[in-house]
Order: structure tokens, then C-alpha cells, then sequence
């Protein structure tokens, strides 16, 4: 999800401190752990909104969460505070992807049109599977589950914020 006009990108959410050396468990909200692992720095913006930018001095992987160590605050009551708060980095941080591949951010909120110029809807939420993920589209009181597979989605414009798609028979009557 892409927040703040598409800059900010959220990550994941601080879950609570462990130990009492100002560890704090990070839950990523994509299952995902390597982005995190790999940050130097992050923003945490709390409920309010407001935001602070934190320095990465450690981090590692703890069981299906991060454990990380912000630069300077090494202290368990420093860092009681920020639990609840929502971690996000700019998109320029995150890894860059090989051709056709694309982050969630990404893609939420293109329309989808089929290859005939029918527009289908929005791409709302992602669903994801053991084999491929499904993208739910919704246009008006219909919901549409397409399948992720390059035979089905036969183009991505993030320029034109389109997203095409070949939907065999029957597809779009489920």
C-alpha cells in the first residue's frame, strides 16, 4: 500500500520490544522478511500521524518476525513507545524488481480493462495462493478473481495505470 501521494510504502508494523536492550519485533505485513532485514533506515508513523525517521543499527530474522535494533536507542524504555506503530520506507529503498515484476503498491488501484476494452473495475486486493496469486477486482457490485499468470494478465502500464487482461470463457461469469 502506498501512502503519502505514492512515496511512503508500508511494510510492516511494530508488534512489541523484546529483551531489554531495545530490540523491537517487526511483523511484515507481506510475509516477506528480506526487505526488512535489508533496510538502513524506516519511518514509523503512529496513530496520529505523525511520523519519525529511525537508523537501523542490527536487525534478524526471529522466527516469522524481524528483531531490530534502532541506531542510539538500545534501551528498552526508549523504544516502548513506538509498539503499535506502522512501519513504512520510501519506494526509492525498496529492491529493484527484473523486468515484469512489480510490488503490490504497485498494482493496487490500477483499472483493469480486458483485452476486448472492457473495463472490469480496480484491482483492490491481492489473495495469495500455494501456486499463483489472484488479484480481486472490483467495478461497481461485481467482484472479479483473476488469476496472476502472464496467460491472463497480458499487460502491466503503471504509466497509464492499466493493467490488461485475457480472461478465458467463463472467467468473469464465476
Amino acid at each position: 500500500m502506498m501512502v503519502d501521494g505514492g512515496k511512503l510504502v508500508l511494510l510492516g508494523k511494530v508488534a512489541a520490544t523484546h529483551g531489554i536492550k531495545g530490540q523491537l519485533r517487526i511483523v511484515s505485513y507481506s510475509g516477506e522478511l528480506d526487505t526488512i532485514l535489508s533496510l538502513n533506515s524506516f519511518i514509523l508513523k503512529g496513530t496520529a500521524g505523525e511520523t519519525e525517521t529511525f537508523t537501523v543499527a542490527a536487525a534478524a530474522v526471529h522466527g516469522k518476525k524481524v528483531l531490530i535494533t534502532l541506531k542510539g536507542l538500545a534501551d528498552i524504555n526508549l523504544v516502548e513507545r513506538l509498539v503499535g506503530r506502522e512501519l513504512y520506507v520510501r519506494r526509492e529503498q525498496l529492491p529493484e524488481l527484473d523486468e515484469g515484476e512489480f510490488y503490490w503498491c504497485e498494482l493496487e488501484g490500477l483499472k483493469v480493462r480486458t483485452d476486448k476494452g472492457e473495463l472490469l473495475g480496480e484491482l483492490t486486493s491481492l489473495i495469495p495462493t500455494g501456486s499463483n496469486d489472484v488479484y480481486v477486482v472490483t467495478g461497481g457490485k461485481k467482484e472479479y478473481l483473476i488469476p496472476a499468470v502472464e496467460e491472463i494478465v497480458t499487460d502491466i502500464d503503471l504509466d497509464a495505470g492499466i493493467m490488461t487482461v485475457s480472461p478465458p470463457e467463463g472467467l468473469l461469469d464465476l
